[in-house]
């Protein structure tokens, strides 16, 4: 698998580089985020004779531009996975690296094989393809959001609604059965496709920028101790309909 590392500190890639090679990685390393941005065609064809890359590693602390921005550039040119590796530990730049499409976020310091495994849980999703509908179930209406499936877009009363990658799967999984509850672990298999217990945070965090993206905390309700379940929204504008939460 081709991967693509964007870090601008040589002696760190070169470590990590040689790690990855040993795992049977194909290593382009790009110093800065022009240099990564360089290494995507504006069609998302890969240079001829050589294939697509499977990931990309991005660090967020680069000398020319934001990672975040790069992030944000990269998503616009193609679908190809991104996980980012970063110092920034806390929340808000873990949802805010998340809602520009990253994949995963992984915080410094890291174990090689947690990397690893985030690769390849990523990479297997990807290789996965698309989530697809069967005949005659391509759209889903709740209340004022409508799903469309095939097309992978969501609108909430007329106005598209712009989520990553995940974030559709995630809602698109809770959406083929409102009102049952998905155990945590079911929809890490199913989304992340892994049962890795680390994966758990990363969900939270997916579930609150959904919440905050559709602007209706109480279409996803937590039940606790257990997962997530869909709520229909309750559309006969009656008392304590969708906009009130139902679990903080």
């Amino acid at each position: 698998m081709r991967l693509l590392l964007v870090e601008d500190d040589n002696h760190v890639a070169a470590a990590l580089s040689a790690v990855l090679t040993r795992h049977g990685f194909q290593v382009v390393h790009a110093r800065n985020g022009e240099e990564a941005l360089q290494a995507f065609l504006p069609d998302d064809r890969a240079p001829e004779g050589q294939e697509p890359f499977g990931v990309v590693l991005l660090d967020l602390g680069l000398p020319d531009q934001d990672g975040y921005e790069v992030c944000g550039k990269i998503r616009k040119r193609t679908s190809t996975p991104v996980i980012m590796v970063t110092a920034r530990a806390d929340v808000r730049s873990r949802i805010h690296g998340l809602n520009l499409g990253a994949d995963d976020y992984v915080t410094k310091p890291y174990d090689t094989g947690e990397l690893l495994a985030r690769i390849h849980a990523v990479s297997r999703r990807n290789a996965s393809g698309e989530a697809s509908a069967a005949p005659g179930d391509t759209t889903v209406d709740l209340g004022p959001v409508h799903i469309e499936l095939p097309t992978r877009r969501v609108s909430v009363e007329g106005s598209d609604v712009q989520l990553t990658r995940k974030e559709f799967d995630l809602l698109a999984l809770l959406a083929q059965r409102p009102g049952v509850v998905f155990r945590r672990e079911q929809i890490i298999s199913e989304v992340w496709r892994t049962s890795w217990e680390g994966t758990g945070r990363t969900l939270e965090v997916h579930v609150a920028s959904l919440r905050s993206k559709l602007r209706m905390p109480a279409l996803i309700e937590t039940v606790r101790g257990v997962g997530y379940r869909l709520v229909a929204p309750d559309t006969s504008g009656a008392a304590g309909g969708p906009g009130a939460p139902r679990d903080t």
